[in-house]
């Protein structure tokens, strides 16, 4: 049998046997649309306000501040497009940074062609933005701040709890996107100090295509979605109510199981990057050291392009994902790596490896050994490699 070793992890995670256990009736007994008041009905509205008891108690809010999604992209389009259009009375102003995920980049560039002005803060050179940066950028006509929490490719993380107490006293709501966070780190609502919080369930072995938007409780938002009653009117569409099943188990189970997981992944992670960091030269590590996911790493390969290690690490049974333009489908290399000022055609070399709940220890030796004969075979059909080489014969 082949070899396989997943090590995107960031991606999307498999849906554990536990959660699709819970979800299975959902699908086939149970199927009632819960907004029926017949007895199938009714049970799948009870499973649901069951998940979202789960979710509430998983971050700290209350249950009716749990609005159930069809994606993290959903909540997080939710989130910045209804709060700028609900606020626009005040101000048509927003903050973001320039590292953010597509869902909210790209919603806040829709915005800015219609009418909205929008100001990209920029991270420093570790990928962490500074508070101090993100509050001075505040204007009278400020309504929405909205950085993520740790970011998806290069895994730091930022200092919400700071930007929150900031922001006190000046009216204008805050969002931050957690899909990367839940199940990874603590994530306290309450403690944090945020208006609205996205998450998605397939990032921590629930199933895809399940969301959640907290929305704190006098939140001024208008709906994304009309046509319906469901989520307290907020939300139309029919409840996905398999989907929110699982992902309420899997929330709980990631939460109980996160103290001992953080440890057991971060080793893992570690023993990976010292490795590569001593036994391939040329290589940078992106992204804080320290302040970080701990299942996340990124690194830049000198003299190659993303692309071609991604083909051949798969040939050799291990999943992984790049920056580079075959994972963003764009000739660019990832925003993320060029915000934090690598060139493009340093950039154009990521992988990203994200370790989970399934990593192994015993796994690295081969994923190091791979990348090492993978690297030295694309690095000897790069040019730029042999320039380099006859340019600089002594550091090789």
């Amino acid at each position: 049998m082949k070899k396989f070793i997943y090590l995107d992890n960031a991606a999307t995670t498999n849906v554990a046997p536990e959660v699709f256990d819970k979800m299975l009736p959902w699908f086939v007994e149970n199927y009632g649309n819960p907004s029926s008041i017949y007895s199938v009905g009714r049970d799948a509205k009870k499973a649901i306000e069951n998940s979202r008891r789960q979710v509430a108690g998983a971050i700290n809010c209350k249950p009716n501040e749990i609005y159930f999604t069809g994606s993290g992209t959903e909540a997080d389009n939710w989130a910045v497009k209804g709060c700028a259009l609900a606020n626009s009375e005040k101000g048509r102003h927003i903050i973001t940074t320039n590292i953010e995920h597509h869902a909210v980049m790209d919603t806040a560039h829709y915005l800015e062609k219609n009418g909205f002005d929008v100001t990209y803060v920029p991270v420093e050179e570790n990928g962490i933005v500074k508070a101090e940066k993100v509050l001075a950028a505040v204007r009278d006509n400020t309504v929405l701040v909205s950085v993520m929490m740790a970011n998806n490719e290069i895994g730091t993380i930022q200092p919400i709890k700071a930007i929150a107490e900031g922001l006190k006293g000046k009216k204008v709501l805050f969002h931050t996107d957690a899909v990367q966070a839940i199940g990874a780190i603590p994530v306290d609502v309450q403690e944090l100090g945020v208006d609205l919080l996205t998450l998605s369930a397939h990032k921590f072995h629930g199933p895809k295509g399940t969301g959640v938007l907290f929305i704190k409780r006098g939140t001024k938002i208008d709906n994304l979605l009309h046509g319906g009653g469901q989520e307290r009117t907020r939300r139309a569409s029919t409840e996905n109510t398999a989907g929110i099943v699982g992902l309420g188990t899997a929330i709980e189970k990631a939460v109980n199981e996160m103290p001992v997981g953080i440890k057991r992944i971060k080793s893992i992670r570690d023993e990976a990057v010292q490795r590569i960091m001593e036994e391939i030269p040329h290589v940078r590590y992106n992204g804080d050291a320290k302040n970080r996911l701990p299942g996340n790493a990124n690194f830049a390969f000198r003299f190659i392009e993303g692309e071609g290690l991604l083909l051949m690490l798969d040939l050799n049974g291990i999943a992984a994902s790049s920056g580079s333009a075959c994972t963003s489908g764009s000739l660019d290399p990832s925003h993320v790596l060029l915000a934090i000022g690598l060139p493009h055609e340093i950039a154009h070399g990521s992988l990203r490896l994200s370790f989970g709940s399934e990593s192994k220890i015993e796994d690295i030796d081969y994923v190091v050994d791979t990348l090492k004969k993978v690297v030295s075979r694309l690095r000897e059909m790069s040019p730029l490699y042999e320039d380099y080489i006859k340019s600089k014969p002594s550091e090789v």
